[in-house]
């Protein structure tokens, strides 16, 4: 019974300790900020960069026209709700398009699409998940690594702010 608790005593700590190292609580994302440019997604929390990720984005580059275009729009929208996806894992749906994407799409008389989304990677035979990383290969949609995005799911909550810069 002493040994017992000795060794309660001695591995107690360490438990403990393991805890609240492996625990880091991520703080509350309030902006999701894409630089097409960088290829890269920013997780804000008040004003600050809490963690960086690497995305792909549409086959051609430029700002959203009109619906297959194969751009990744450019603006301010919201996630607004989520859903796991049979092609692509997890995917999150920005609320493309806004009020200046219907106005455009109005002006130009082509419709503005719809469908954004923000989601992971094909699990493929053919074309491992590493192969898409380097590569620009949505139809105009914003894409993570399986990994990241399984972090982005779990910090982004639904109706968080997402800004889309050039």
């Amino acid at each position: 019974m002493r040994s017992l608790l000795v060794a309660l005593l001695f591995i107690l700590p360490i438990a403990t300790h393991a805890n609240q190292t492996s625990s880091t609580p991520t703080p509350p994302i309030d902006k999701v900020l894409v630089v097409k440019s960088e290829r890269a997604l920013h997780l804000i929390h008040r004003g600050e960069v809490v963690k960086s990720y690497r995305v792909s984005l549409g086959k051609k580059s430029g700002p959203k026209e009109y619906e297959g275009d194969q751009r990744t729009p450019e603006g301010l929208y919201w996630i607004n709700w989520r859903k796991r996806s049979d092609n692509f894992n997890l995917a999150m749906h920005i609320s493309y398009p806004n009020a200046k994407d219907l106005k455009r799409a109005e002006e130009t008389g082509l419709p503005p699409g719809n469908m954004i989304m923000l989601h992971g990677t094909p699990e493929d035979e053919d074309y491992p998940e590493w192969f898409f990383n380097t590569l620009d290969w949505t139809e105009g949609c914003i894409a993570l690594n399986n990994a990241d995005m399984q972090e982005v799911w779990e910090s982004v909550k639904d109706g968080t702010l997402i800004e889309i810069r050039p």
